[in-house]
């Protein structure tokens, strides 16, 4: 056969076309070269962490698990611990107050008692002792005897327990302050504290405690007042014609003072008199 001879045009589109064809094969190797270790890392990005996931996955309930069966029995260990003391320490709190015998509680009852009324005279004689006065020493100092048998040297003891109780009248209920009759009468304070004690016992007159500018004193309020003349005047008993026959023991009709209409008569004008 022969051979066809290739016009020069011909040659050279051929030769581009295979230069253009190499070109293609170069890029197309220089392309798979450079795509390799992308898809390398790709899936080494891929692959690395689902294999972290699922190590963290099997590790974490795995140590969770290790650390929750390690850890629970050493709480409650350490709570059954802390508790059991306490529980303990309650019971014996509550078990310490041991019910008390009969007999204990009527002895604490007793000192009790005996505490209080220990107090109650302490309170008593703190209270006493700062309400004494003068007269109070007084009467300590001297028996009832020489208190109803006191005498004051040149002096009428009867003349002056009347003049004393009429004085002491005159202020009737309202009573009068002792310091000012002794003051009327010039005695001094110890003679005139124990005719007030004498008057006293023989039931004369009454002694009222009183605290008088930030100082005790006594109060005299007469209890039986003197007898005098004066209120005998006229009186319907002195010229009574059945005076003899009157007896508190007879029955209307028969004279009584219980039942006299000249007594009563007498003493309505008497009473108004004192009233004017």
């Amino acid at each position: 056969m022969s051979k066809k001879e290739i016009d020069p045009q011909t040659a050279s589109e051929i030769k581009k076309e295979l230069a253009e064809l190499r070109a293609q094969l170069e890029n197309q190797k220089k392309s798979k070269k450079k795509e390799k270790p992308k898809k390398k890392a790709a899936k080494a990005k891929e692959e690395k962490p689902k294999k972290k996931a699922a190590k963290a996955k099997e590790e974490k309930p795995k140590k969770k698990a290790a650390k929750a069966k390690e850890e629970k029995p050493k709480k409650k260990a350490a709570k059954a611990k802390e508790e059991k003391p306490k529980k303990k320490a309650a019971k014996a709190k509550e078990e310490k107050p041991k019910k008390l015998t009969k007999a204990q509680i009527a002895q604490a009852k007793k000192e009790a008692k005996a505490a209080k009324e220990k107090e109650e005279a302490e309170a008593k004689a703190a209270k006493e002792a700062a309400e004494r006065t003068p007269e109070d020493d007084i009467e300590d100092e001297f028996s009832d005897e020489q208190i109803r048998n006191f005498q004051i040297e040149k002096m009428d003891m009867d003349k002056l327990t009347n003049k004393v109780c009429e004085i002491i009248a005159d202020y009737e209920d309202k009573g009068v302050l002792q310091s000012e009759l002794w003051k009327k009468l010039k005695l001094n304070t110890k003679d005139g504290a124990r005719l007030a004690l004498r008057l006293e016992r023989r039931g004369l007159i009454s002694r009222e405690k009183l605290l008088q500018k930030g100082r005790w004193t006594y109060k005299l309020i007469i209890e039986q007042a003197p007898i005098k003349l004066e209120s005998l005047v006229d009186s319907p008993c002195l010229t009574c014609p059945v005076e003899q026959k009157c007896d508190f023991e007879n029955a209307y009709p028969e004279p009584s003072p219980l039942h006299c209409q000249l007594i009563e008569n007498w003493v309505a004008v008497e009473f108004s008199k004192k009233k004017k």
